[in-house]
């Protein structure tokens, strides 16, 4: 059987330069319309949250109406100190955050209302804790650093989709213009349930874990992608090192080394150390600004 190719150092530390100079540019001719549209929107949930509860101070009296309103909670989330993310909210208030949970339970409101006040950033809001009311500079600078806070969140989020959709999408179509044949996705918990050789499908469970891409290659092994975009060498841990390695680590266990070939395309910042460790651990390296290298391999492994 054909072995995936395992990169040198030297190799490695050149495909992260070219991806690190194509980040740089993509990220220079970036428009700021997207941030500024943005941080307009969130702005103005920012000064209608304010407003509407009398410049935080009477939370309680507006609790459901702050709770169930989208654009609220989510500014409300905000005022803490870090931001509490969604997820972290419902876990720490043991709490659904729908509407219609929130309406039917004021004890469950009550929580949400408390997690984010005791996070509230007195930074921010000095005048909620000192009990008065706010200065014109207070208030405006309280909503202007506010509202910066979600922009650059709801951007960062964006880019990171658009970022993996843009490099789903090439994988995909270079794999079609090779003449593989895309079918569609499922759940592989045995080997006849794979795409068969020269097919492949988009996400889809291989074993326990999911998989961006399931490749039938011809010698029928079965090949793995992940899609990984990072915009920072410490974000590249957690997408690399911890995400893809980790999956490809379940799926050697769950299929055996010789059946499975992990692959990872990278676009974006990384650490030498973090690609050298994936590779270590059995993941195969592709960038996505050189998928020919992919290409050429996937249709001569015999």
């Amino acid at each position: 059987m054909t072995q995936p190719p395992r990169w040198t150092d030297e190799e490695l530390a050149a495909g992260l330069s070219k991806a690190r100079e194509i980040f740089r540019q993509e990220r220079l001719r970036e428009p700021l319309e997207a941030y500024t549209q943005a941080f307009d929107q969130y702005r103005k949930a920012v000064e209608d949250l304010i407003e509407n509860t009398y410049q935080l101070r009477k939370l309680d009296e507006k609790a459901l109406d702050i709770v169930t309103n989208a654009a609220f909670l989510e500014a409300f989330r905000y005022i803490a100190g870090p931001p509490i993310s969604e997820d972290d909210l419902e876990a720490l208030a043991e709490a659904r955050l729908t509407p219609t949970s929130l309406r039917s339970s004021s004890d469950m409101t009550a929580r949400v209302l408390s997690v984010v006040r005791t996070a509230l950033d007195r930074r921010r809001f000095p005048w909620v804790n000192e009990h008065r009311e706010p200065t014109e500079i207070e208030k405006t600078a309280a909503i202007t650093a506010s509202a910066a806070l979600l922009a650059s969140s709801r951007v960062g989020t964006a880019r990171r989709n658009q970022g993996k959709e843009r490099q789903e999408a090439m994988v995909r179509d270079a794999l079609l213009a090779r003449h593989w044949t895309q079918v569609h996705p499922r759940s592989v918990t045995t080997f006849n349930q794979a795409p068969g050789p020269g097919e492949f499908c988009r996400e889809s469970l291989l074993g326990t874990t999911r998989a961006d891409f399931l490749i039938g290659l011809r010698d029928r092994r079965i090949m793995a992608i992940e899609c990984k975009v990072s915009n920072s060498s410490i974000n590249s841990v957690k997408r690399l090192n911890r995400e893809a390695a980790g999956k490809a680590e379940i799926w050697f266990r769950d299929f055996g080394t010789r059946n499975v070939i992990p692959v990872a395309v990278l676009s974006g910042i990384y650490k030498l150390h973090n690609v050298k460790n994936a590779q270590e651990r059995g993941m195969t390296i592709y960038w996505a600004h050189d998928l020919d290298q992919l290409l050429d391999w996937v249709d001569h492994a015999v």
